[in-house]
């Protein structure tokens, strides 16, 4: 199991990953990133929407509202603020993810 502390930042790293690509509401964002890990990150409703509200209000997400089937849903997209965003957290999760590695890779010792 992992620490929260340590996933810390990944919910909004994912998010905003799986939004790259094309615009979504809040279920398909759960399920997509529930798909895209095999079910390793599994984030309930109540972690997306708030994600997904203060992205919006800092700009890096941009929400368009639509009724279908008569049930209101918001479709969210990057911004140009979304998608720098985005980079940042992704070099810094491939500069974290090479450290961990070369730790588990065996003993550099420094001493």
């Amino acid at each position: 199991m992992v620490s929260p502390s340590f996933m810390a930042g990944i919910p909004e790293l994912v998010i905003l990953r799986v939004l790259k690509d094309r615009e979504m509401y809040g279920y398909e964002i759960v399920q997509a990133i529930r798909a895209q890990t095999r079910d390793v990150v599994s984030l309930s409703e109540g972690v997306i929407y708030p994600l997904l509200h203060g992205l919006e209000k800092d700009g890096a997400l941009k929400a368009r509202r639509d009724k279908v089937e008569g049930r209101p849903r918001i479709y969210y997209t990057l911004t140009s603020k979304g998608v720098r965003r985005l980079f940042e957290l992704t070099d810094g999760w491939t500069r974290l993810q090479g450290a961990v590695t070369a730790v588990l890779r065996g003993p550099a010792h420094a001493i």
